[in-house]
């Protein structure tokens, strides 16, 4: 039986292991299982591979995007790009273990945003910088779409929550919430911005799918603005990742 799973933590808003589970038993795949594994500390990567030798592959999420990186022995070409890592790849040869680290984010990000984007989103907003907006910058880059990444604090290539304004939101109609605020079980938290600001032009695009409408998107639906969840991402970045799995 090869069992495959996620690491992260926490892991009670994911629903990699009822999606995945769904799709062996559609499928008949009979030789596979898959489990959750939260980890609040990344060192326990060692731990895990060392005691499950069905292991064959996993998802990881947050906030192990970027830390997972000195743990691998190999990384693709893109994920290297990007700088995050949120798909890996369990190699066993004799008694080496090999782990080679993918980026299945941002196939699942572009893909499910070309169907929905319009000509005039050409500048957005980037909420967050962990490893998932890693992705998304990746995407966006390679789509001619300008971006300004949004933290709680200034940088060199951030600007804060406190610095929107009426220009900054009528100029960038895009805008992409990485973050996990209104992530279940925090269902009201929600990144603080200038929403009264929000108009019909407006893509909010949360990666976020649980809950499916989080308070972030509720206040486009309120502003008239396209809003899309992170589910369809999810099924997506999934679907390549168990190719990658199965190669």
């Amino acid at each position: 039986m090869r069992l495959f799973g996620i690491i992260g933590y926490p892991l009670a808003h994911s629903f990699s292991r009822v999606y995945f589970r769904n799709k062996f038993d559609e499928e008949s795949i009979n030789d596979a299982d898959f489990n959750v594994f939260p980890i609040e500390n990344i060192s326990s990567i060692t731990d895990i591979i060392n005691n499950t030798p069905e292991l064959s592959g996993f998802s990881v999420t947050i906030p192990h995007k970027k830390s997972i990186i000195p743990y691998l022995d190999q990384i693709d070409e893109t994920a290297l790009k990007i700088g995050a890592v949120n798909c890996v790849k369990v190699i066993r040869d004799d008694n080496k273990c090999i782990l080679k680290g993918y980026n299945t984010d941002c196939i699942g990000f572009e893909e499910s945003l070309l169907p929905i984007l319009k000509p005039y989103h050409t500048k957005a907003l980037i909420l967050g910088t962990g490893g998932a907006s890693q992705a998304v910058a990746f995407v966006l880059n390679k789509l001619n779409i300008d971006f300004i990444f949004v933290s709680r604090t200034k940088t060199a290539d951030t600007i804060t929550y406190a610095d929107l304004n009426e220009s900054i939101l009528t100029e960038r109609l895009l805008i992409v919430n990485t973050t996990p605020l209104g992530m279940y079980p925090n269902i009201k938290n929600y990144p603080q911005l200038p929403y009264q600001y929000l108009n019909e032009k407006h893509l909010l695009y949360d990666l976020i799918y649980n809950p499916a409408e989080t308070q972030f998107l509720k206040f486009g639906i309120l502003n008239n603005a396209t809003v899309i969840n992170g589910e369809k991402m999810l099924h997506l970045q999934a679907e390549e990742a168990w190719k990658i799995w199965n190669d």
